[in-house]
């Protein structure tokens, strides 16, 4: 059903954003105001974050910035206090704040894996408990669904199991998870609750990437990214719940969630596994594959467009 302008306008709606200061973050503040959003920004302390603020209000925006670590649960607290002393109310969460740890498994730190979990994982999770208990409360006030997206940043990494990226892997598909359980948990309250995987030349994984084309549009260009996270906190986003795209350039793709590949049964007189059983069942399955290649994996995203993959 098309959806008229009125549907797609973020007037009035007040949005917190994470990770705001660089990148992504900002590309999508940026946007969010140019739709009509009322800002709280947050990044760590520094002058990035007042440059997204300052760069909104020249284009007649509003945008307030509130420091701090995200993964503090004081910093949670201060974001939505700000929303709500500030402007009132509070619509919309992009979660985007992440930092990047790389290494192998078998070398990676204890600080590593912590540092990488804290941000992204810890860091969706204490604004998503604070927004959702805030939204569920104006439920119960107004006898009915309010108005409430969140927008979760997760990555093709836990998709693809990056070798060099266990820490990243672990903690964006655990943002998926919490977005789907979210969904689940808070639809009646109104709570519309997506996450997007996104390409994008950011600081984070410019050394990553290849460089960008001489001519035409960069393909991964943060700013290819901001039109789907803007119309996932519309009203025209009312009936897209629990999902998750992967999106760049100009493609998005919405995931299926994994699927059984094979169900095998024991072949036991009393119908129970045993390990003889287990093998049995398993080793015919299995004998053409390379351990090289594990299969629970998701390599058709590389696919959707091959000038976006941009990785070296």
């Amino acid at each position: 059903m098309p959806a008229g302008d009125g549907a797609m306008t973020l007037a009035g709606k007040v949005a917190i954003v994470t990770g705001a200061g660089n990148g992504l973050g900002r590309a999508e503040s940026v946007a969010l105001a140019g739709a009509g959003a009322l800002l709280v920004l947050n990044d760590l302390p520094g002058d990035a974050v007042k440059k997204t603020a300052e760069r909104i209000a020249a284009a007649g925006g509003q945008a307030v910035v509130r420091e701090g670590d995200i993964g503090e649960w004081e910093t949670g607290h201060r974001l939505i206090s700000a929303a709500l002393d500030t402007y009132g109310r509070l619509d919309i969460l992009v979660n985007n704040a992440g930092v990047l740890r790389d290494r192998m498994i078998f070398t990676m730190t204890a600080q590593e894996w912590d540092l990488v979990i804290r941000v992204h994982l810890r860091g969706h999770f204490v604004t998503t408990r604070l927004a959702t208990a805030h939204w569920r409360e104006a439920s119960k006030r107004a006898g009915g669904p309010v108005y409430a997206r969140i927008v979760n940043t997760s990555s093709e990494a836990f998709l693809l199991g990056g070798p060099g990226q266990p820490n990243y892997a672990a903690a964006k598909a655990g943002i998926a998870a919490l977005t789907v359980s979210t969904a689940r948990g808070c639809a009646k309250y109104g709570v519309r609750a997506n996450a997007i995987c996104p390409r994008a030349r950011t600081d984070m994984v410019a050394d990553l990437m290849s460089p960008p084309p001489a001519d035409g549009p960069d393909p991964l260009a943060p700013e290819h990214v901001t039109p789907l996270v803007t119309y996932l906190a519309s009203p025209a986003a009312e009936r897209i719940n629990g999902e998750v795209f992967v999106v760049h350039g100009g493609v998005a793709a919405v995931l299926n969630p994994p699927s059984i590949r094979a169900v095998f049964r024991a072949d036991t007189p009393d119908g129970m596994w045993t390990l003889p059983a287990v093998h049995d069942a398993l080793a015919d399955e299995f004998a053409d594959s390379s351990p090289d290649s594990p299969g629970f994996a998701c390599m058709e995203t590389m696919s959707l467009a091959t000038e976006t993959i941009g990785f070296d």
